[in-house]
């Protein structure tokens, strides 16, 4: 039986029918909205500082390692304004 996207909407429809954030999803955004934007920011650029020292200490797979904590960073900084921004259950 082939399943459409029309059959998948409106199951995820019925699953939650008011399109609100579950309680771990709620706390999660109400401790980080705590956190200034900055923070992320300043982790972002201080691994790439941590990664380039490691990298002229000939500490290559440390340097690698460190260097990809970037991205998550600047991930979770954009979760955190989205947050500040948005909030759980905007809409509502």
């Amino acid at each position: 039986m082939e399943t459409t996207v029309n059959d998948l909407k409106a199951k995820a429809a019925r699953v939650n029918p008011d399109h609100k954030e579950g309680k771990v999803a709620t706390a999660i955004e109400e401790q980080t909205s705590k956190i200034p934007s900055d923070v992320f920011l300043w982790a972002a650029f201080g691994s790439m500082g941590i990664s380039l020292t490691l990298k002229l200490m000939k500490k290559d797979k440390n340097a690698l390692f460190v260097g990809q904590w970037a991205a998550p960073f600047l991930l979770l900084g954009l979760y955190n304004k989205l947050v500040k921004l948005e909030g759980h259950d905007q809409h509502s």
